[in-house]
């Protein structure tokens, strides 16, 4: 009688072990889904916050774009595009402003997808380059080799571009655009950026979308 009264209690005994395991177990699983319910929330909220950031910051910088693009450059100069020829010629053209920014100009182009030339360039190639909607960066002795180095970088970067040297201008870094030009002395003078955001492929364009390779490259 007191061996069976002993097995009944061991029994009961395991099962409570096990009932007690299996709440343990229950509240170990309802505690884990809520850690999991709270970081999947967390990392929701975090991945909708962020996006919304960058929503937020794409249109801002959609909107500065805008700005640049519709704010005149300070300092920058202008000619009349009417008066400037846009024939193909293969002969020497005599331009009226070094660098020039428009007038008749070699059938071929120079190559303009970001290159970055070591030496001086055509003129008369270069002129077409602008005719496509490319903005060319020049630089003369008086330029500081890291900001030539700091425009290299961002012409390198940026299609519808091209940079060369240019002994003979007046000033230390000229920017060239069709019908425009501006003047700076170092590469972090924020017209720069403006002068890009305005002229790369601009209003000012003749033949918008126009190739810029394909042309004439570094001998």
């Amino acid at each position: 009688m007191a061996s069976r009264t002993s097995d009944k209690n061991d029994r009961n005994s395991r099962q409570n072990r096990i009932a007690e395991m299996r709440r343990a177990e229950k509240a170990r699983d309802r505690r884990n889904k809520i850690i999991a319910i709270s970081v999947s929330t967390a990392v929701v909220a975090a991945l909708i916050g962020f996006g919304a950031w960058v929503i937020m910051d794409q249109k801002q910088k959609d909107r500065d774009a805008e700005a640049a693009r519709k704010a005149p450059v300070n300092g920058e100069q202008s000619w009349d595009v009417k008066k400037l020829g846009r024939n193909h010629v293969e002969t020497p053209v005599k331009y009226e402003m070094n660098p020039p920014v428009g007038g008749d100009h070699n059938p071929r182009w120079m190559n303009c997808n970001g290159d970055v030339y070591k030496n001086p360039i055509p003129e008369v190639n270069a002129v077409h380059s602008l005719e496509h909607g490319a903005v060319w960066v020049t630089y003369n002795d008086k330029a500081a080799k890291a900001d030539v180095d700091a425009l290299a970088g961002k012409v390198g970067k940026t299609p519808y571009t091209l940079m060369s040297p240019d002994k003979e201008q007046a000033g230390a870094i000229m920017l060239s655009a069709w019908g425009k030009q501006l003047t700076v002395d170092k590469a972090d003078d924020p017209r720069v950026a403006q002068f890009f955001t305005k002229y790369v492929q601009g209003p000012q364009t003749p033949e918008p979308g126009a190739a810029c390779t394909n042309g004439l490259g570094e001998k």
